[in-house]
Order: C-alpha cells, then structure tokens, then sequence
C-alpha cells in the first residue's frame, strides 16, 4: 500500500514544508517576485495578503481597492490591490498572482507578544483552491499541485 507522500509525488504534487508556530499558526517561507519572506499559512483567509511594508520589500505595484478587510480581532480596514505578482512556495509557482495589502500589525503584535517572529503576510484559500492543497497536519507538509 502506498504512502500519502509517494501518491501525491506520483500525481505530481509539489510538497512544501511548514512549521508550527507557539501560537499554533501555520507557518510557511514564500516568494514574492523572487524576494523570500515568512507567512502564515491561513486556511480561513480569502486570500493573500501582505503588510503595507512589504511593497517596497516584494516590489508590488500597489493600487486601489474598494475592499475592505476583516480579520481575527479587526474589522472595515483599508486595503490596497497588487495584481500580476510571482508568487512562489517551495517548487510550486504561480505567476499572474493577486495579492491584498493591508495593515499586518495586529497579526505581527500578537505574534510578538507570545514571543513568536512577525510575518509578512498571509497565505490564503486563493493559493489552496488554485493549487488544490492537501495538507499534511501530521507530518507539517503542504501539498499544491500545478
């Protein structure tokens, strides 16, 4: 009987490591447009997303939004677009990638609070439904495929 492991190998799924952090958040290294940073692996965000310091960082050509944005512990916050980015976890890539900027620094407070490193920004359900993710609680690994 074959492994989870050797079955999404053969189905071409690219495997991604993750940590878990003291916070119990997912965590996972990324790439965007070549320049590497740390990010929450988030199961319940929309989508992905960078703090207002990572356009300069991951050279994102940000624009306008009409969204706003919730999350855990903040609501009606102002965001920013950034359309036709790279996007990169591990050997699995995405060009053409939209990304949503917004103020992070709620998320990288309470990070730092339980002594855990600031990230900078959230992997979100685009990246899983695009890459049809499997994710290997267990074992810490993130399976995409393209």
């Amino acid at each position: 009987m074959k492994t989870l492991p050797e079955i999404l190998k053969k189905e071409n799924y690219k495997k991604i490591k993750f940590k878990v952090s003291k916070t119990q958040h997912l965590l996972i290294k990324a790439s965007i447009n070549g320049t590497k940073g740390n990010f929450i692996l988030d199961t319940g965000a929309s989508n992905s997303c960078v703090g207002f310091e990572g356009v300069e960082l991951f050279q994102l050509k940000a624009g306008t939004s009409k969204t706003k944005a919730a999350g855990a512990g903040a609501t009606n916050m102002f965001t920013q677009i950034a359309k036709n980015n790279t996007l990169q976890l591990g050997r699995w890539k995405s060009n053409d990638f939209h990304l949503v900027i917004f103020d992070l620094s709620h998320v990288n407070q309470a990070l730092t609070q339980h002594k855990a490193k600031p990230v900078q920004g959230i992997i979100g359900a685009d990246v899983l439904l695009e890459g049809k993710a499997i994710i290997d609680y267990y074992n810490h690994n993130l399976y995409l495929l393209k």
